[in-house]
């Protein structure tokens, strides 16, 4: 049965699509565009979920929402594959990034994003915040020095949920400056054969 993905350009969403390209999984896109005035996501997507929001999928009846969920499902769905691994230590890993990487990493980053756009004060503010993102940056770094993935020796969906938040602080938050880690783990997810496949069935992604 084909994974219905509700796909919206710029977003969380893109996650999604690489990893049912990583997880061999058949599935169709669904894209929308964002309000060019408020960068908001389009009414539409409403009669998909009732908070409007992107991702979200549609499986067996179902539409389910948030990355982090949506991850779990897929992995389950896909056998197993990309799940946690065997060792108690970093199936601790890949549990705990799964988590990281929308419930610490990613707020303080929409937060910087969403005072970029207030005139004046936002800059100032913006400052303040930084300090804060290179706390988890640091954190980021260390694990990556430590192991070539997120949960240990080997690729698995920890690292697509936290592809996303470290893609945006790359542009946002001057991730790789100075964090060598980070920056080569991004060239290593973007010159995987499933993420460039994704990006082809998802459209123009600003982060790639």
């Amino acid at each position: 049965m084909t994974v219905i993905v509700h796909h919206l350009e710029n977003s969380r969403s893109q996650r999604v699509l690489w990893l049912l390209e990583e997880l061999g999984l058949p599935y169709e896109v669904r894209r929308y565009e964002r309000n060019k005035a408020t960068m908001l996501a389009p009414p539409e997507l409403r009669h998909v979920h009732p908070l409007g929001k992107s991702p979200v999928i549609e499986h067996g009846g179902q539409a389910i929402a948030e990355t982090g969920a949506i991850v779990e499902y897929l992995v389950a769905l896909g056998d197993g594959k990309l799940g946690a691994p065997g060792h108690r230590e970093d199936a601790l890993r890949w549990q705990h990034f799964l988590h990281y990487a929308e419930g610490s990493l990613m707020p303080p980053l929409f937060t910087k994003l969403v005072l970029s756009r207030v005139p004046l004060f936002g800059k100032m503010a913006q400052k303040k915040f930084q300090p804060m993102i290179d706390v988890h940056l640091d954190y980021v770094e260390g694990e990556l020095g430590a192991r070539p993935w997120f949960a240990g020796a080997e690729f698995t969906a920890a690292d697509v949920m936290m592809s996303f938040p470290l893609e945006a602080a790359v542009s946002r938050a001057n991730a790789t400056e100075g964090r060598p880690h980070i920056a080569g783990w991004i060239a290593k997810i973007h010159a995987r054969p499933a993420y460039q496949a994704a990006l082809t069935a998802g459209g123009p992604y600003a982060y790639a």
